[in-house]
Parts: structure tokens; C-alpha cells; sequence
């Protein structure tokens, strides 16, 4: 009787179909897992899967400040106004890096949203107008410069110089100073070493008032008051307060050397991988915290003062006009380096 011999080819064949099914599965597993999160709406009654667009929104102050609240708000907006398609997640504290990592992560993509203020003029000069200590009289000079033409152009450039969207300029209490001394005048500032934002305007002022400006990221500030590195630091008295600075400080003084903002700010990169109707959605959420954030922290400002008093801090109102003096002593260099900077200058000087 003769045996059947086996094919052979065909069983090799049946292996190697087995074993790519097998890769073709994996892949498509590790594809799926690679994939955002997938959420089910309904608007008309039936399912419809939509993709989650998760984003990011990076800043430098803790969970306690206006800032993260209005963030907060804003991120509660924006997933209303999508129907979940989007969901900005907080990352506070500088945990995803300072302000200059912000506004470069913004650049490439890589972060989507960003809490900023002066150090933008790093990225385009003219912003150091808006950081002069004594440019703007009080808070009602700066909304007007920020919520007219000049806050409108000052977006535009900042869009076209630097791929980064300012969204909307949120309202900041007024910068004070703070020391482990009394400092009554201009004149007692003298060997005094201030931390100061990484921003030139900043740094040729307090030299000009006679002080030793030392730029650092805010995250540093504490540790260096602590240490000695440093001797003073100027701020609002939320940022003040949020982060225990009257732990390293004994004495606060009312200088109110500038009226300043922070700007709700996305990368473009982002925001045109949107579709439209997600981007009239984040417009419109930023309009609405903006609100929120201002109301806020106009409410804020008379808590905030007495519970740094209460926590120890001695409140000292100094002689402003030796500040102020000293300080617009530097204005028309910074006004005069280019045509963008005195437009801008001349723009908030007129508004008055």
C-alpha cells in the first residue's frame, strides 16, 4: 500500500498565515492603545463616538491663586462649549517649567495653553512697555489700554512674531515690594538684593531706584529669601500670600509700581488643528474667565492684605514719588528702541 506523503508547502504556508494574523493583531492592538480616549455623545437622541481632544495649560502659581481658579474656569468652559470634545487639563506650580518654558513649549507645540505675563518681552520686545514700573496710574489706565485698539494690535503682533495666540489679558493686583527691612523711600534700597523677572525693563528700573535686581524663575524665589540669596521680591499680594512669602518676609510696602496682567495664551500650532467650531468654542470660554478671573481678583485684593497681615507681615506706605522718579528715569530708553516701542508707549502715556 502506498503512503501519502504530506505537503510540506502547504503546511509552511499555514504557519506563516497563522503568524502574520498574529503581527496584524498586535499592531492593531498597540495602534488602538497609542490612540486618545474615545467618549460616547449624544445630541440627537442616537450614540455618536467622537474623538477626546485632551490639551494642555501650564503656569507658575499654585492651586490656591486667581490664576489656577480662572484656569479652572476656563477648562469647565471650554469641555461645556465642545460637548467634551475638548478637556484642558491644569498642570499649576510650573510643572511643566517656568515661564520661558511655557512660552517655548507654546512655540513648538508641544504645550497647548499657557498663564504669561512679562516675560513675553522676551519673545517680542515691545511687550517690556507694559512692565515700566509707574507707566499706567492705576488699574483703570491699564484696562483701558488692554481692552481697547492697543490690547487688540499688541495680540496681533505678539500672534505674528512668535506663533503664540494671545487669547485675552487677565487683570493682576498691583505689584508691591516686599523686604526683611523697613523701606520707607527709594534712598533705603541701596545694597538691597531684589529678585526681579527675567525681563530688562524690570531689571533697569529697580537699578535705577538704586536697588540690586537679581532675575530668577519664580519657583526659586522662596528657597533664596530663606537662604539669604536674595533680600527682597516684588509682586502682587496674591502670589505674595498664595505662596507663604510672609514665612521669608517681615515687611510689605504699598509701592504699586505696576499695574500688570497675566495673558490666557495658546500655541497657533494647536489652535489651527482645531476644528472651527472648537475654536469659536475656546474664544468664547476665554471671554467668559476672563470675567470671572477680574471679578475675582478685584474681590480678592482687601482678603488678601489682611491675611498677610495677620500672618505677621508689617504693612509700610512708602514715599512712591522717590520710586516713582527714579524709575521713569529709564522710560525713553526703553521707548526710544524702536518704532513699535514708542507707538506703544505713546499709545498707554495718551490713554491716560
Amino acid at each position: 500500500m502506498r503512503k501519502v506523503k504530506k505537503d510540506g508547502g502547504l503546511e509552511e504556508m499555514f504557519k506563516k498565515l497563522l503568524s502574520s494574523v498574529f503581527v496584524l493583531s498586535l499592531a492593531i492592538t498597540l495602534a488602538a492603545c497609542g490612540k486618545e480616549a474615545k467618549e460616547t455623545t449624544s445630541s440627537t437622541g442616537s450614540d455618536k463616538s467622537e474623538e477626546v481632544t485632551r490639551l494642555r495649560l501650564g503656569h507658575i502659581t499654585n492651586e490656591s491663586d486667581a490664576w489656577h481658579l480662572g484656569a479652572e474656569k476656563f477648562a469647565e468652559l471650554v469641555e461645556e462649549k465642545t460637548n467634551g470634545s475638548v478637556i484642558v487639563d491644569l498642570y499649576p506650580s510650573s510643572t511643566l517649567g517656568n515661564d520661558r518654558d511655557l512660552i517655548e513649549g507654546m512655540q513648538l507645540g508641544s504645550i497647548d495653553f499657557a498663564l504669561v505675563a512679562g516675560v513675553l518681552s522676551n519673545f517680542y520686545a515691545p511687550y517690556s512697555i507694559l512692565e515700566l514700573p509707574y507707566i499706567f496710574e492705576d488699574s483703570e489706565h491699564l484696562e483701558k489700554v488692554l481692552y481697547g485698539e492697543v490690547g487688540e494690535q499688541l495680540k496681533q503682533d505678539l500672534l505674528d512674531n512668535t506663533g503664540v495666540r494671545g487669547l485675552d489679558f487677565w487683570i493682576r493686583g498691583p505689584r508691591v515690594l516686599t523686604a526683611n527691612k523697613e523701606i520707607t523711600s527709594a534712598s533705603d534700597l541701596a545694597g538691597i538684593k531684589i529678585r526681579v523677572p527675567e525681563i530688562p525693563a524690570s531689571i533697569a528700573a529697580w537699578e535705577a531706584m538704586g536697588a540690586t535686581p537679581t532675575p530668577m524663575a519664580f519657583g526659586e524665589v522662596y528657597s533664596s529669601l530663606q537662604t539669604g540669596v536674595i533680600d527682597a521680591q516684588e509682586n502682587p499680594f496674591a502670589l505674595i500670600e498664595s505662596n507663604k512669602l510672609s514665612e521669608v518676609q517681615d515687611y510689605l510696602m504699598l509701592t504699586n509700581h505696576v499695574y500688570g496682567y497675566v495673558q490666557l495664551a495658546m500655541s497657533e500650532k494647536t489652535y489651527q488643528s482645531l476644528t472651527p467650531d472648537q475654536q469659536v468654542a475656546i474664544k468664547e470660554a476665554s471671554k467668559e474667565a476672563t470675567e470671572f478671573e477680574n471679578n475675582l481678583v478685584n474681590e480678592l485684593e482687601v482678603e488678601l492684605l489682611q491675611k498677610l497681615k495677620d500672618a505677621g507681615m508689617n504693612v509700610v506706605e512708602p514715599d512712591i514719588e522717590s520710586f516713582s522718579k527714579l524709575a521713569k528715569s529709564v522710560h525713553k530708553e526703553f521707548a526710544d528702541e524702536s518704532d513699535a516701542h514708542r507707538k506703544l508707549y505713546d499709545s498707554i502715556i495718551e490713554a491716560k
